[in-house]
């Protein structure tokens, strides 16, 4: 199914005390180009969410905003610097010594762990790679959320699409059908001014049939309308597809637009003109909704 480039998904899940909240926003784009905004303590799963959203989108600007809230009390671990506490306590030692005594008494556990570095607090250590895979996995479902929004937008796109196709084919058959009276009209119409000219009413009919020939090999349209209703053949098909077709939808309806071009060059008749410009004009709108495509 055609998806939009355009879409929206969010997840929040609780994950090892943890609280994830992530979001995916998405707009056109050439190409994928991917940013992850997230705490800086967490940056370490940047590519690895970044993986996630390659998986799912082939391109488009994605931001995805990673917020998470720690539950509870952290873990922490405190440790005690056993050689420096033994070192405060030789120089407290050492100062009752140079005091005369007048440093007295034992030094309470207290007292030793207000000296700077004796006990030290820190986070225990945590497994990086299992924290990653929760970011990721609530990510992923942001990601689905996401993709469900690509395809609800990508289904109303798909079906502005074809209809627009199923009108230009119509516009074709028009072309298709008036064409060949243009030769005829000509041919009156050559003949008519050959005979002014002439002042006589016995013209040379070959002559005629002559310059007729010429003028309909000029204006004659049969391979541009062939090779127009190709092309519509290939996009009612690719937007009946299950893979990306952004790009290659973007090239096919250049083509498109480029045997109308020659249409309208080719063919002088007021009629076809108009028929050219309602063509254009239903092209440019298709062209338009392709660019929102994935």
């Amino acid at each position: 199914m055609v998806k939009s480039m355009t879409g929206y998904g969010r997840a929040r899940e609780t994950r090892n005390g943890r609280d994830i909240t992530v979001e995916v926003r998405s707009v056109n784009n050439r190409y994928l180009d991917c940013s992850v905004k997230m705490p800086r303590a967490y940056i370490f799963a940047e590519d690895a969410v970044k993986s996630a959203v390659q998986r799912s989108v082939s391109r488009g600007k994605v931001d995805v905003f990673i917020t998470v809230e720690s539950l509870g009390a952290e873990e922490s671990v405190v440790s005690v610097n056993e050689p420096l506490a033994r070192a405060y306590i030789a120089a407290l030692e050492r100062l009752r010594e140079l005091g005369d005594g007048a440093v007295k008494g034992k030094y309470a556990a207290t007292d030793l762990a207000r000296l700077p570095d004796v006990i030290t607090v820190t986070k225990a250590e945590e497994d990086l790679e299992a924290l990653s895979a929760d970011l990721v996995a609530v990510a992923e479902d942001a990601l689905r959320a996401h993709t469900a929004m690509q395809l609800t937008e990508g289904e109303r796109l798909a079906a502005d699409i074809l209809g627009r196709l199923d009108t230009i084919e119509a516009i074709t058959a028009r072309v298709e059908a008036r064409s060949p009276q243009t030769v005829a009209e000509y041919r009156e119409k050559l003949l008519s001014r050959m005979q002014e000219v002439l002042q006589s009413a016995s013209v040379d009919e070959a002559r005629i049939l002559t310059e007729a020939a010429i003028f309909a090999d000029k204006v004659a349209v049969d391979e541009e309308t062939v090779r127009l209703r190709s092309h519509l053949g290939q996009l009612r098909e690719m937007l009946r597809g299950d893979v990306p077709v952004g790009r290659k939808l973007d090239f096919l309806i250049q083509e498109v637009n480029r045997e109308s071009n020659t249409i309208g060059s080719k063919c002088s008749d007021l009629q076809i003109a108009r028929d050219v410009v309602e063509l254009k004009a239903e092209i440019e709108k298709i062209r338009e909704q392709v660019q929102n495509i994935e």
